[in-house]
């Protein structure tokens, strides 16, 4: 579930950021959270985009579909109420390997908290357990675009989200500034050129619903 409400927010963070994103935040409780006293019961986490940036170190078309697909999976499983970490499986339509589903899953694994055989087990007795919740290579989508789906383990209740990447624009020959860019040749208007054009496209990710699809399996 999305919302504005004043929920408890963890994404402290210095004023530093050069580019700001107009996108709703996602709200998910957290069992091991609440039971340990650093929420109270029933109040979520706030998650913005900025802390899914944070995660991958950078801000593109695939940190920004990463972070939509995860939102409107959950709106969609939860309509009515907040996800909940370690009631959500993920799985996905490639390995883990691959440079899209890699980047992607560890962005859908901080929010979800669904991790594979690596991840935290829970209080006594499993509460929270968030372990084997995160499964790469489990379905054939029939389509090479990024397909995740998502998975209440409390009602069996499963979503999938396909990003159609290809019908992200291109950004236009801006884009190609940013060779000039890293080589440090750049004009302040090849760099500034660059950065508007870069910024939209993320934007346009986050804001163009019609790139994503959302079923129910």
């Amino acid at each position: 579930m999305t919302s504005n409400s004043t929920a408890t927010d963890t994404t402290q963070t210095r004023t530093n950021w050069q580019v700001d994103y107009d996108v709703e935040p996602i709200e998910i409780r957290d069992p091991v959270a609440e039971a340990l006293d650093v929420l109270e019961p029933g109040e979520p986490f706030v998650i913005a985009y900025r802390d899914a940036v944070k995660e991958a170190g950078h801000s593109c078309p695939t940190a920004s579909g990463a972070y939509r697909i995860v939102q409107l999976g959950l709106d969609a499983l939860y309509p009515d109420d907040y996800p909940v970490r370690s009631e959500i499986e993920v799985q996905t339509a490639g390995p883990q390997e691959d440079a899209a589903y890699g980047v992607m899953s560890r962005i859908i694994s901080y929010v979800t908290g669904a991790t594979g055989d690596d991840g935290f087990s829970g209080l006594a007795g499993g509460h929270g357990s968030r372990r084997d919740l995160l499964v790469f290579d489990a379905f054939d989508p029939g389509t090479h675009e990024p397909t995740f789906r998502f998975r209440r383990t409390d009602t069996d209740e499963t979503v999938e989200v396909t990003y159609h990447v290809s019908d992200v624009p291109d950004g236009g020959p801006a884009i190609g500034n940013l060779q000039r860019i890293l080589e440090g040749s750049a004009s302040e208007e090849q760099r500034a050129a660059f950065v508007e054009a870069w910024h939209r496209r993320v934007q346009v990710v986050l804001n163009d619903d019609s790139l994503f699809t959302v079923e129910a399996v």
